[in-house]
C-alpha cells in the first residue's frame, strides 16, 4: 500500500526530514514504512494501516513546519504518539501562542496538548492546580505565564513559593544564615525566573520587592493583593499548609500550584496537602485543575534515550527474575 504526500520546496523536505534524514528514518522505524521524497512528493509504502498512520503524523509534522517550527526528534516522537491515539488533527493547536519571551530571545509555547490546556486554565481561572509528572513543565510553564502577567501589569508582585522538604538532612546543621539553608530548596524557580528575566533584571526586582522567593513557611499570617503567587512541589505540603497558603491570596491575584502526588516526601501518618486539595477543590469555580501526564514530558532527546534505557534495562531484569 502506498500514500502519496505533496510537500511544497526543499526547505519544507529538509525540515521534514531533519538532520541526516533522522526524523524520517524514526517515523520508518516506528510505523514499519519506507518513505520516499520523488517529484515533489512524498511517497509511503508499506502495511495498509502502518502506512496511513505515518501519512497522518508526516501530515502533521508539515502543519508544524509550515509555521516556521524547526522539527526534530522530540516533536516527532510526539505526534507519532498523537498519531497512534488518534490525535493527530489537535497538532494545529500547539505552538499558535507565545506565553512569554525569555531574555535571550526565544519564545516559550506549550508544546503537548496537555500543556496547552494547562496553559489555557491559567489564563482562565483564578486558582489552577497543576498535576503530573516531572519534566512536563509544569513549574516553567507557570513561572512564564507570571512573568507575562507581571510584564503586562496586570500584577504587582510575583512571589514563588515551596515547602523546604528535609531529605534525610536538618537545615540546621547546613552552611551559612537562614537564607543560605533553604536557597537549595528553591533553586529550580531561581532557575526558571533568570532564563526568563536573566540575571541582572531578576536581581533588580527583587531589591525593589516586585519578585519574592522564600519558602512555604514565610507565606502564613500574610495576604497577598495584585500578586502572581506559585507554590511548586505541592505534593510535599500537609493539609494545614495547603490551607494556610491558599487562603493568602488576596484581591487581583491569581494562584498555581504545581506538584507530582506520585512522589510525596512526606512522612507515611500525614496526608499531602496537594492530594486532599485535588479532591476537595475540584468542583469549587473559579478553580482549574489539570492533571498532565507522561504523554506531556518534554526533555532533551538525550535525557529521554537514557530513561528508556534504564526502563528497558530494568524491565528485561524482571522479565528474568519471573
Amino acid at each position: 500500500m502506498e500514500q502519496r504526500i505533496e510537500i511544497e520546496g526543499l526547505e519544507q523536505a529538509a525540515n521534514i526530514f531533519g538532520s541526516f534524514d533522522e526524523n524520517i528514518r524514526l517515523i520508518e522505524t516506528e510505523f514499519q514504512v519506507a518513505v520516499a521524497n520523488r517529484d515533489g512528493e512524498l511517497r509511503i509504502s508499506g502495511d495498509a494501516g502502518d502506512a496511513a498512520l505515518a501519512a497522518k503524523a508526516i501530515r502533521a509534522l508539515l502543519t508544524l513546519s509550515g509555521r516556521g517550527e524547526n522539527i526534530g526528534e522530540q516533536t516527532v516522537r510526539y505526534v507519532i504518539g498523537l498519531a497512534r491515539s488518534g490525535q493527530e488533527d489537535k497538532v494545529s493547536e500547539l505552538n499558535q501562542d507565545v506565553i512569554c519571551i525569555t531574555a535571550k530571545g526565544r519564545p516559550v509555547k506549550a508544546k503537548t496538548i496537555g500543556q496547552k490546556r494547562y496553559v489555557n486554565s491559567i489564563e482562565k481561572n483564578t486558582v489552577t492546580i497543576g498535576v503530573g509528572p516531572a519534566g512536563t513543565g509544569k513549574t516553567y510553564l507557570a513561572v512564564a505565564a507570571a512573568v507575562s502577567a507581571f510584564r503586562d501589569k496586570q500584577v504587582n508582585r510575583i512571589i514563588l513559593t515551596r515547602p523546604a522538604v528535609e531529605a534525610g538532612e536538618r537545615l540546621g546543621f547546613l552552611p551559612g544564615d537562614l537564607q543560605s539553608k533553604v536557597d537549595p530548596y528553591l533553586r529550580p524557580l531561581y532557575d526558571a525566573l533568570f532564563d526568563m528575566l536573566g540575571a541582572e533584571t531578576y536581581q533588580k526586582y527583587l531589591d525593589r520587592g516586585n519578585i519574592e522567593v522564600a519558602p512555604l513557611a514565610y507565606m502564613r499570617g500574610r495576604t497577598l493583593d495584585d500578586s502572581f503567587i506559585i507554590l511548586d512541589e505541592a505534593q510535599n505540603t500537609s493539609r494545614e499548609q495547603m490551607k494556610m497558603f491558599l487562603t493568602r491570596m488576596g484581591f487581583g491575584s491569581k494562584v498555581v500550584i504545581t506538584g507530582d502526588v506520585t512522589q510525596i516526601d512526606l512522612p507515611t501518618d500525614k496526608t499531602s496537602g496537594l492530594k486532599e486539595a485535588v479532591r476537595v477543590l475540584k468542583n469549587v469555580e473559579g478553580i482549574g485543575i489539570c492533571e498532565l501526564t507522561s504523554q506531556d514530558v518534554v526533555r532533551h532527546v538525550m535525557v529521554q534515550r537514557i530513561i528508556k534505557a534504564y526502563d528497558d534495562y530494568y524491565n528485561y531484569n524482571n522479565k528474568k527474575k519471573r
